[in-house]
């Protein structure tokens, strides 16, 4: 399947110069939505993954429907303040500043295999962050799974010592 077809493109948005990947038109094809978790299933199928990590937000919607199609839990990864108990905290840099992502301290038991699975690659950055709250917590990256990713941002250069797939490339 062709899912290029299936995401709209809209153009500068959020600012000019950006060529912003909308998953929304995917997501709402059943036929799409249903082959890009397939695909993400069978990547992980034979990796013995304990459980799948999404970061905020997208990341939800498309690591759930994988966790729950691998028989495994889900740990969400999200921004400062919005998990309710003890987090692990890793804060990154960004072009101009800087960003903080947190986990439960609990969500991840050392030795367990996990799987990132997020909408898109960009420059690398938020899931460097999210392989190293894992493995703080004793957790060992087995894959990242991607929707998209924009090849001509190299964040896959971030990423070298973590297997990466992306379902389509832009």
């Amino acid at each position: 399947m062709d899912l290029r077809k299936t995401i709209r493109e809209i153009e500068n948005f959020p600012k000019p110069g950006i060529n912003f990947k909308d998953i929304t038109t995917l997501m709402k094809d059943g036929d799409a939505f249903r082959y890009t978790i397939d695909e993400f299933i069978k990547a992980l199928k034979d990796k013995n993954v304990d459980v799948i990590v999404g970061p905020e937000a997208r990341g939800f919607l498309m690591g759930t429907p994988v966790a729950y199609g691998l028989g495994v839990g889900f740990v969400p990864v999200r921004k400062p303040g919005k998990l309710p108990a003890e987090v692990e905290s890793y804060e990154y840099g960004l072009e101009y500043g800087s960003d903080t992502l947190e986990i439960h301290k609990d969500a991840i038991k050392p030795g367990q295999r996990v799987a990132i699975v997020d909408d898109l690659l960009a420059t690398g950055g938020t899931m460097e962050a999210a392989a190293k709250l894992i493995e703080n917590l004793g957790g060992e990256v087995v894959s990242m799974q991607f929707l998209i990713e924009l090849e001509f941002l190299e964040g896959r250069d971030k990423l070298t010592k973590y297997e990466v797939n992306s379902l389509i490339k832009y």
